[in-house]
């Protein structure tokens, strides 16, 4: 198992770390909208969260010599399903052609008050 650890990303909030990857698969943690300069929220609407969130995983995967194209699954935690649409708008775009198998689920409360959080699974 080796871990990933990228500057590019938020730094770890808790007792985990950004990603491990063990055989031939990356692993992250969930990534919440921070500025990994600042460890500051993006706050406000649902859009610039997504995008920040996606921003981070960019980070993630990068450090671990990988991409989206090669992301096999993602899990999607939103606060309020109604904002699906407008999160899915925004990965759709970044994500381009790439298409990963993906959950997505409303939940209670995220850290931070934020409003979405992703994980993902990739192959390296």
């Amino acid at each position: 198992m080796r871990l990933i650890s990228t500057p590019s990303a938020p730094a770890a909030i808790g007792p985990y770390s950004q990603a491990h990857i063990t055989g031939s698969l990356l692993f992250t943690a969930g990534q919440i909208p921070l500025i990994p300069e600042t460890m500051e929220m993006v706050t406000g609407p649902i859009e610039p969260q997504t995008e920040r969130v996606l921003q981070n995983l960019d980070a993630i995967l990068a450090a671990a010599g990988t991409g989206w194209d090669r992301v096999v699954k993602t899990t999607v935690f939103l606060t309020d399903l109604a904002d699906f649409a407008a999160f899915n708008a925004v990965y759709e775009k970044h994500l381009g052609s790439a298409k990963p198998a993906r959950s997505t689920v409303q939940v209670a409360a995220l850290p931070k008050g934020a409003k979405v959080e992703i994980e993902l699974v990739a192959e390296v």
